[in-house]
């Protein structure tokens, strides 16, 4: 889902600006968001994730520019008016009302008839897998259930697009990993656009059909999970999305570079000769070999291995390059080398591994 027709666009915002004040939070950004995608806002604190969230719920308006759902403006629209609904990550449910309350609150402040309001939270309580427990309160449930509130009561609603922000930032890792499953599931199940603010990048690369990279209110890079990791567009997104060394150095010409100790590294770019650059290099895509082993295939350079840290499924050495440390991430099979503190190393890697990356 890299390109998105505007006649299949459940969310477009062109040229959407929101200024708080003197604070750009959002800068121009152009974003489309599928009908039935499973999209992801991703970045650190303050990057403008949020109040991109916000604006497509209603509760900000944009400073500038041009914001629809389905083909309709609705950038001044309050809440109300949108075919949307938000589940934030305090859940804020009623502590007084039991599940089968909470869930059908809104269709209460609708007016819809009472038989239909419980018919309806009912079938959307099963939706989340909390059949049985429609008397409990809040208060009597865990965080992963209560999560599981939330979500049901806006998607009793029926929207036409769902937002998600940071939903479950407030559960412990093994639940998170459980509810990520659960919600992808659930997302595919119903055809329903989920619009989801996080700033874990394994959570967005884990459930996403797409995702959009942000900081400091601009838009970086927007793509699959596997365009984003193999093929960061910038040295922010590389660094940002998951774990990455970036090796400084220059371009030489189409097809090198060379590193900051002088090194030659084959490795292709379109940008000018003396272009200021990084290589990006995964840990896991790289390996190691006692040094002066015979290597024919591929980069590499030598170093110490300066730190050793076991993982279990994993080991990962700290490599010292004299100008640089490097991370190096090996599997741990049985019978596979084993490198200790002070051995000395070459660090190898294809020519495929690496991207080649600005500031």
């Amino acid at each position: 889902m890299s390109d998105v027709t505007t006649g299949s666009a459940a969310v477009e915002l062109r040229n959407v600006t929101k200024r708080f004040d003197e604070v750009v939070a959002v800068d121009a950004i152009d974003l489309t968001i599928a009908d039935g995608e499973f999209f992801a806002l991703l970045g650190p604190s303050g990057c403008g994730k949020t109040t991109t969230l916000r604006m497509i719920a209603g509760l900000e308006f944009p400073t500038e520019g041009s914001l629809k759902i389905f083909g309709d403006e609705v950038g001044t629209l309050p809440p109300n008016k949108r075919p949307v609904n938000t589940v934030f990550q305090n859940y804020a449910l009623f502590p007084h009302m039991n599940v089968l309350d909470n869930v059908a609150f809104g269709l209460k402040m609708q007016g819809v008839d009472k038989h239909e309001a419980r018919s309806r939270a009912q079938e959307s309580i099963g939706l989340v897998q909390l059949g049985g427990m429609e008397k409990r309160r809040p208060s009597q449930l865990s965080g992963g259930q209560q999560q599981r509130v939330a979500l049901a009561r806006a998607l009793v609603n029926e929207p036409k697009v769902l937002l998600l922000d940071e939903p479950l930032g407030a559960l412990d890792l093994k639940l998170r990993q459980e509810m990520q499953s659960e919600l992808k599931s659930l997302q595919q199940e119903l055809g329903v656009s989920f619009v989801f603010v996080t700033h874990d990048q394994e959570e967005a690369l884990t459930m996403s059909d797409r995702i959009a990279v942000m900081d400091k209110g601009e838009l970086l890079q927007v793509g699959s999970p596997e365009q984003i990791y193999e093929h960061p567009a910038n040295r922010f997104v590389a660094d940002f999305i998951g774990q990455t060394n970036l090796l400084e150095g220059t371009v030489a010409d189409h097809e090198t570079v060379v590193l900051s100790n002088g090194t030659r590294i084959a490795a292709h770019s379109d940008l000018a000769a003396g272009s200021a650059v990084a290589l990006s290099l995964r840990p896991e895509r790289a390996s190691l070999h006692s040094r002066g082993q015979d290597v024919t295939d591929g980069a590499n350079v030598d170093g110490v291995v300066a730190r050793v840290t076991y993982l279990g499924n994993a080991l990962v050495y700290i490599v010292n390059l004299d100008w640089m440390e490097i991370e190096v991430r090996d599997e741990n099979n049985p019978g596979a080398d084993r490198f200790h503190e002070g051995d000395e190393v070459s660090v190898l890697w294809s020519t495929e591994s690496v991207s080649v990356v600005t500031n």
